[in-house]
């Protein structure tokens, strides 16, 4: 990374625009329209110093500028206080560090870098604490993409960033018209159906798509039939169902288990 030459220290209050902008992010509508997203926490900001997200500016209480790496010049840096950071934070405990990051355009994943390989399809998936957990689940267990239904909840929510803990850093997310998009993609397709197929006994052999629908209404009917087979995590208790993101984990560690066993 281009090391630090001269950065741009703003050691004032700051101003009520300024802190108006910031809190305008957290709404989806000037999210888009302004093109940037809020991450927070030096340990989440950590993951983002080394990826092709662009940061555009920091604010930080005085304890974390010893903590910075060094950053390209073009990042602005404002050292705030504790009452400036808890106006601009999506927290209810700030963790003392804040950046707008610039939101990469939404680019359609090639399906052929989908072949070789296990990615995940969320369907309608509502969540924004499901959904960062899902990021973070797919980068534990290796898989770079994840493809969305455009009425899946929007990646750069605040919820959703913080709860990926740094690895949307890492994971391609992506939003397309998935009955479209499905039929072009030539590796198989499995979708978490509660009248599916034991996934202890499915044969993963070595690429697929694995999809997982809506909280509460699972799969769409449009979806649900373009699967090549419907899977399932086998209830042994009273449970009605698992949650979204538990589904997952599970099924990722089991496709994970068979690939490298």
């Amino acid at each position: 990374m281009q090391e630090i030459v001269a950065s741009f220290y703003d050691l004032g209050m700051l101003s009520k625009s300024q802190i108006g902008f910031i809190k305008s992010l957290h709404q989806k509508k000037y999210r888009k329209e302004n093109g940037l997203f809020i991450v927070e926490g030096m340990k989440t900001l950590m993951e983002f110093f080394s990826s092709k997200y662009q940061i555009q500016s920091i604010y930080y209480l005085p304890q974390y500028q010893s903590l910075l790496p060094k950053l390209p010049s073009n990042i602005k840096l404002f050292e705030v206080n504790n009452a400036e950071l808890e106006k601009i934070s999506t927290l209810q405990a700030p963790q003392g560090i804040l950046a707008l990051i610039a939101i990469p355009a939404n680019e359609e994943v090639d399906p052929e870098n989908l072949k070789h390989s296990f990615s995940l399809v969320l369907d309608g998936v509502q969540d924004p604490g499901n959904m960062g957990t899902i990021i973070r689940t797919a980068d534990w267990f290796g898989f770079k993409h994840i493809i969305c239904s455009a009425n899946t909840v929007e990646v750069f929510n605040p919820k959703t960033a913080q709860a990926t803990m740094g690895s949307l850093a890492r994971v391609q997310v992506s939003y397309v018209n998935l009955t479209e998009y499905l039929p072009r993609v030539n590796v198989p397709l499995y979708a978490a159906m509660l009248d599916g197929e034991s996934i202890f006994k499915v044969n993963w052999q070595q690429e697929g798509l694995i999809v997982l629908g809506n909280e509460g209404k699972g799969i769409s009917d449009e979806v649900a039939e373009l699967v090549t087979r419907r899977i399932t995590i086998p209830r042994v208790g009273a449970a009605e169902s698992l949650n979204v993101s538990i589904s997952a984990a599970i099924i990722c560690a089991e496709v994970s288990r068979n690939l490298y066993k």
